[in-house]
């Protein structure tokens, strides 16, 4: 679990039982006393009100009213939103587009800056397009839970990503690549980087890929990734 995940569900806990203890928060989330203790400070830190009452009977408690002082959604997390909406949109599946698109852009502007550019240089990898009616879907699972905050991790910073894989035929490799592009062909969605072991782009099913990591090491430049002409990119929010 990580740290941000930890911290919202110590939100969560605090919110569902009214008054708590540490021990009980410690158990809830699977953290050490200490961890807790330091999450909470830094909860407090962002505006959250915790209230902690000594003696019996007492207990920490979430101010209803309280408020964070700053949005703590990640650029991956936006960018998440972002790409789960143009998916369903391509599907065919997104009754409320306009709504959808309109709570997103607000979303957008809460970021910073800097984030901002982050999030306009995923949006700019990212390409959607239509599945071959073809297709096998009949193996497609679900995507490792830590694969979108790896690719921008590696993407924004030009590191190499290296993970495990398993390809249409049940065969187990492990790849190290440069991650340029996202490719969402709903409901599939592929990781497009080039493998230097073949000189080439490749593109990996995102629901095959485990363990993913990204690599320390030399910076890889940006390559133009060559889609066909029904693959769109991207284009986001004004």
């Amino acid at each position: 679990m990580t740290t941000r995940t930890r911290q919202d569900s110590l939100l969560r806990c605090l919110r569902r039982h009214g008054t708590t203890t540490i021990a009980e928060l410690a158990s809830e989330v699977g953290a050490s006393r200490r961890t807790v203790l330091r999450d909470l400070s830094a909860l407090r830190d962002e505006g959250f009100v915790i209230h902690s009452d000594v003696g019996r009977g007492g207990g920490l408690q979430l101010d209803p009213r309280s408020v964070q002082t700053s949005a703590r959604l990640s650029v991956a997390e936006v960018f998440a939103l972002l790409i789960s909406v143009t998916s369903m949109r391509a599907a065919g599946q997104l009754p409320f587009g306009e709504l959808a698109d309109s709570g997103l852009a607000k979303v957008e502007k809460s970021l910073p800056g800097d984030k901002v550019k982050d999030l306009r240089d995923l949006l700019a990898c990212l390409h959607v397009g239509q599945i071959s009616p073809l297709q096998d879907l009949s193996d497609m699972g679900g995507m490792h839970p830590d694969l979108l905050t790896t690719f921008e991790t590696a993407f924004l910073n030009r590191q190499r990503m290296a993970f495990d894989y398993r390809d249409a035929k049940g065969r187990h490799t492990t790849r190290e690549v440069e991650p340029q592009a996202m490719l969402i062909l709903p409901p599939l969605w592929y990781l497009v980087a080039w493998d230097h072991a073949r000189s080439d782009f490749r593109h990996f099913r995102m629901d095959r890929i485990d363990a993913p990591r990204a690599l320390d090491g030399t910076v890889f430049r940006r390559r133009p990734v060559p889609f066909e002409d029904d693959v769109c990119p991207y284009a986001a929010l004004s």
